[in-house]
């Protein structure tokens, strides 16, 4: 309905303004799935999308489902690829993002994916801050996607690691 879709445009749109100049948001304590969202949020994905994209580009910041399931979402710095956090642990990217969401809000049905992403328990309250590809879960989890120690194999003009 075109009507539903303007009015839940104009709900979001507030909300985005503030989504871009923040940038540090407070989770409760938990089991919270980091990763890509898009292995584990499957049947909620058209709405993860109609809420976060935004023309041609995809808002960073935390969003409420219909339903009022709380997730965070923020772009890597050089979109797909795999990053590692500071305790070594690997995050595969395919939808050009790291995100987090509550274990308990993710559908059973999901559940085989979550291996995807990574497990942390917050044992308190804790703060998410995501800028410019660097992301911070409670200064627990630490990922940065901008590639700060190029690889020697990297070769920048052709975006792809050749072999020795």
């Amino acid at each position: 309905m075109p009507c539903n879709k303007v009015n839940r445009q104009q709900k979001y749109f507030s909300m985005r303004i503030e989504m871009k100049t923040a940038n540090k948001f407070l989770f409760p304590p938990g089991f919270y799935y980091i990763g890509d969202l898009c292995y584990v949020m499957h049947k909620e994905w058209d709405e993860v999308c109609d809420i976060t994209i935004d023309g041609l580009g995809v808002i960073d910041g935390v969003f409420n489902l219909a339903d009022g399931r709380k997730f965070g979402l923020w772009g890597t710095a050089y979109g797909d690829g795999s990053y590692n956090d500071n305790l070594g642990r690997e995050y595969p990217v395919d939808a050009g993002l790291i995100g987090i969401i509550a274990v308990e809000d993710i559908d059973e049905s999901e559940k085989e994916n979550l291996k995807l992403g990574n497990i942390t328990h917050f044992k308190n309250p804790f703060v998410v801050k995501c800028s410019e590809g660097k992301f911070n879960f409670g200064n627990l989890i630490l990922i940065d996607t901008t590639y700060s120690d190029m690889d020697s194999n990297y070769d920048e003009d052709c975006d792809e690691y050749y072999e020795d």
